[in-house]
């Protein structure tokens, strides 16, 4: 009996560090915090670290993006190498924090999203938990979208949940917007009423566009869309496409908004154009979906606060502002999360959700049945 309750001590005292891990639609490779929870979504970060994916892996999971040939055992080898990645990020950031892996409660830890379809009822996250685990050596809890989806949600945005916990204010009604390479809005009203859905492409068209005409992997802080003017008939003509105008909920990814998307709006206006323009109206793209979900579903935001690799970039940053120059608009820095750790964050949170058995989802935001504790563990 003694011997039972100093177990059950050594448990209650048991500080409640968790780590998130996750790699984006962007592929530019993985990001992994470790931070200790105190309440609600109150935590205090140990440890960032960023791992970037070898160019092969990239090709790879850009390649993995459409069906191809032989995918399904390239697919399992992309898991490999990425789980091998993931455990290296954990690793790198107890060594950054000095905390033994054992001394983490649970990794959140998403996979590589490389089809989503939850029209048809399914999504796939390229993964493989069970080696994380036994790589770093820690619990791992993975599979977060299935259960929404199982639900009848669309699996997705998972952050909007994190984003109320973590950013919303009893005294001014705020949105949250992430962009990353899809973007997302969360709308935090005083009175607690979240709701929030994919807007549409954030990064990854831009990306995609100057990976293709100047070799690089993004446009760093915007400067080379800051050169070009916007196309507003190639806007007009991106802007036709039906999703925009699609009502919540919703979620998207690289199956839509993605090279072939991009081509045939370029070919529906034809012309010469500087490659430079196209990427202001790239950029003009994403400022007006983000500003137009806001204008439709947001009424009376005062505050928008900006995470994830878009609040990077300045252009981008300047073409929201003006077009909603009503709001206050800045990073979440302003808030006390800096903009570059928040999704990450985001999945220490959710997995923190799951091991306690509290939901994870926002059934507002997914349209799922109900709340759902979201992700399969995997035991240390």
């Amino acid at each position: 009996m003694k011997t039972a309750a100093l177990s059950r001590e050594k448990q209650q005292a048991r500080r409640e560090i968790f780590a998130g891990v996750m790699s984006g639609t962007s592929l530019d490779g993985v990001d992994a915090v470790l931070a200790e929870f105190t309440s609600g979504a109150v935590c205090t970060l140990l440890a960032f670290v960023h791992v970037g994916f070898p160019a092969e892996l990239r090709r790879e999971l850009m390649k993995l993006q459409a069906a191809s040939e032989g995918e399904i055992p390239r697919a399992a080898r992309a898991a490999n190498a990425l789980a091998d990645l993931y455990a290296q990020a954990l690793r790198s950031a107890c060594a950054a924090a000095r905390i033994a892996a054992a001394d983490i409660v649970a990794a959140g830890v998403h996979g590589q999203t490389v089809r989503h379809r939850p029209d048809e009822g399914w999504t796939l996250q390229i993964n493989n938990p069970a080696r994380v685990a036994e790589r770093a050596q820690v619990c791992v809890v993975a599979d977060f979208r299935a259960r929404d989806i199982a639900a009848g949600g669309q699996g997705a945005p998972l952050v909007p949940a994190f984003h109320a916990a973590m950013f919303a204010a009893a005294d001014r009604h705020r949105v949250v917007v992430n962009v990353g390479g899809i973007a997302n809005v969360t709308d935090l009203p005083p009175d607690g009423n979240v709701h929030g859905f994919d807007t549409g492409p954030g990064n990854v068209l831009l990306d995609l566009w100057c990976a293709r005409q100047r070799g690089l992997a993004f446009d760093d802080h915007g400067a080379w869309a800051a050169s070009g003017i916007a196309d507003s008939k190639l806007l007009a003509a991106l802007l036709d496409e039906p999703y925009f105008a699609a009502p919540p909920p919703k979620s998207t990814g690289r199956d839509l908004f993605n090279a072939p998307w991009l081509d045939r709006a370029l070919s529906v206006v034809p012309g010469m154009r500087r490659a430079e323009d196209v990427q202001a109206t790239l950029v003009a793209l994403t400022a007006r979906t983000l500003a137009n979900a806001v204008r439709a579903h947001c009424a009376g935001a005062v505050e928008m606060l900006v995470c994830g690799g878009g609040a990077s970039n300045a252009a981008l940053m300047a073409a929201i502002a003006r077009e909603l120059p009503r709001l206050r608009i800045g990073p979440t820095d302003a808030a006390g999360v800096a903009s570059g750790h928040v999704e990450a964050l985001a999945f220490a949170w959710l997995a923190r959700e799951a091991i306690a058995g509290r939901p994870g989802n926002v059934p507002a935001v997914t349209g799922a049945s109900g709340p759902r504790v979201l992700g399969a563990i995997y035991p240390r």
